[in-house]
């Protein structure tokens, strides 16, 4: 005889009787005033237990009908969160000096601040951008009819791309935002390579490691360059014979790249195995967790997520947030696990160049996303409750709670595609009117 079923409900408990295993439901407060993503999650580790009674001083957790609590799971890792929660919390952004990744090998950490804010660093971010995206088109194109890769210029708009990255990340991963579909593939190593350098700072690895990361982003695709364009840009999906064809652009990548130089065995890893997967379903070789190259790891997993955000010939992107859901989904299996956590950290709920409702209808442009706040961005309001043009455009800055025309703290509601309510990234950046400072006479000083 079957047993009877329990049903399950809610139990309300002081945060001090908190204990790994249980799993939260709510809060005593509004999940959007506290660090945390996902609204319901099962406590995995002790940080998270002390980020809640930083934060709350009671919660409710799932529990049997007489308010016993569920049993507890071991350490908390046998039981997976349903979403992307905890990976947002405060001081959890960067990888600890003390306590890298296991996957990341020993090396000294390096932790590194802004030294200008967004706004100033756009104008230099712009000019380093169209450069790296002319070098990335040249590249292309040059090997495409049998030019050799010039790799002095490679680098140099590389380094440049990290400098300004260094600087401050937010005005060149705005830019990444910027998709055209009729050149995706240069745009694509361009994005790779930008997003790659802000994922190596906010690992902590050293500059010299972070430019030669960089330069892996930018060239990891050069064997798609020996891949007919039928095939590469066929509108439809590709046959299985094609898809063959198409999974040989890594062997490609690893000959043109081994021709070039001697200095880029790091490159031609990541080109040869970034398609490789943690289960060992990836290609070209079925490698395993252990055997694939750290940076190819990296950048296999910032190719993805510019791809799935990327419009395609056969395919529209994605909103960011979708693509972390799915490397979220996958870490552990297709990506590592320790390195997908990071990258979602990073990246974050609202990355820059992201247009946003708020809760009051006014939308705008996230130009700016901090580590310790990536809940609360800054954000350039252009459009009214109306979706009126806003006269003038001003920007407020959400970790210090500014408040509307009616009193009310101004929260976002939403991410929407770019080209809603007439609102394209590309004219505003054209037209320079990405900024991060308050305008004088708002809340948010």
């Amino acid at each position: 005889m079957s047993a009877p079923h329990q049903e399950i409900v809610e139990s309300q408990i002081d945060v001090s009787e908190l204990a790994i295993g249980m799993h939260v439901t709510r809060l005593d407060r509004p999940w959007e005033d506290t660090d945390f993503l996902i609204q319901g999650f099962v406590i995995r580790d002790q940080t998270e237990i002390d980020a809640l009674r930083a934060q709350c001083e009671f919660v409710f957790i799932e529990g049997r009908i007489d308010g016993a609590p569920l049993p507890q799971h071991g350490n908390g890792h046998g039981r997976k969160p349903s979403g992307l929660m905890g990976l947002f919390r405060r001081k959890q952004t960067t990888v600890p000096v003390h306590n890298p990744p296991k996957s990341v090998p020993p090396r000294k950490r390096v932790r590194y601040i802004n030294k200008i804010d967004a706004g100033r660093e756009m104008e230099t971010a712009i000019i380093r951008f169209e450069e790296a995206q002319k070098t990335a088109k040249s590249i292309m194109s040059g090997l495409r009819v049998g030019r050799t890769l010039d790799l002095n210029n490679a680098r140099t708009v590389v380094n440049h791309c990290v400098e300004s990255v260094l600087r401050n990340e937010n005005a060149l991963l705005l830019l990444t935002k910027i998709k055209h579909q009729d050149e995706y593939t240069a745009e694509h190593c361009i994005n790779v390579s930008i997003l790659a350098a802000a994922f190596g700072k906010h690992l902590g690895l050293l500059e010299g490691e972070i430019r030669n990361l960089a330069l892996c982003g930018l060239l990891h695709d050069v064997g798609k360059t020996r891949i007919p364009d039928e095939i590469l840009n066929k509108p439809g999906a590709l046959t299985p014979k094609e898809f063959d064809v198409m999974r040989h652009h890594t062997t490609h990548g690893r000959t043109i790249l081994m021709g070039t130089s001697n200095s880029l065995n790091t490159a031609v890893d990541v080109a040869f195995s970034h398609h490789e997967r943690m289960d060992g379903s990836g290609y070209p070789r079925g490698l395993h967790a252990q055997q694939i190259p750290y940076f190819a790891k990296i950048i296999g997993l910032v190719d993805t997520y510019d791809a799935i955000t990327s419009n395609r010939i056969y395919d529209k992107g994605r909103a960011s947030m979708q693509a972390l859901e799915i490397i979220h989904k996958h870490r552990g299996t297709q990506f590592d696990e320790e390195l997908a956590d990071a990258f979602i950290q990073m990246i974050g709920v609202y990355p820059p160049g992201s247009i946003v409702e708020m809760v009051n209808g006014e939308v705008g442009i996230v130009v700016e996303s901090r580590p310790e706040h990536k809940l609360k961005p800054c954000v350039l309001l252009v459009r009214e409750a109306d979706k009126s043009l806003t006269n003038p455009y001003r920007t407020v800055d959400l970790k210090v709670s500014p408040e509307d025309a009616a009193g009310e703290i101004y929260r976002i509601a939403r991410e929407v595609p770019d080209g809603t309510y007439d609102i394209v990234l590309q004219e505003f950046v054209d037209q320079g009117l990405i900024v991060t400072k308050p305008n004088p006479g708002t809340d948010a000083t």
